[in-house]
Formats: C-alpha cells, structure tokens, sequence
C-alpha cells in the first residue's frame, strides 16, 4: 500500500484507483455546492461562502485528478 509509482504489471490497478478517487473528491465538491444555499438560507453568509469556496476547489482539483488518471493509462 505504498503511494510509489505503479509496477509494470500493476498500471490497470493504479489507473483505477486513480480515477476513483478522483471521482470522490468530484462527488464531496458537488454535495457542497448543492448545500451551500441552505446557509444563506439560515443566515449564515461566511458559511455558505467557505462552502462554495471548498467546492469549487475540490471540483478543480478532481477535475486534475481525473484528467490525469487518465492520461497514465
């Protein structure tokens, strides 16, 4: 379970494993942003802000990590 570069034989494995945890941090960005409106709904500006600010982060970011799992392949 190392973090190392994948083995010959082992690019299939690691590829997928990629892509599914790119498609988590998709997912976690996704559910923010869809919950976000119910902190400006309860008056909670500054929160509804971060959360529309991590959001848009984890979309970026499992956007890179799902292009880039699949350029490996």
């Amino acid at each position: 379970m190392g973090g190392g570069p994948a083995r010959p034989g082992d690019g299939g494995t690691a590829a997928r494993r990629e892509r599914l945890v790119a498609l988590l941090v998709l997912g976690i960005g996704v559910v923010l942003l869809v919950s976000s409106p119910t902190w400006f709904a309860s008056d909670r500006t500054a929160v509804g802000v971060a959360q529309l600010f991590v959001g848009v982060f984890l979309l970026a970011v499992g956007g890179f990590l799902l292009r880039r799992s699949r350029v490996r392949r």
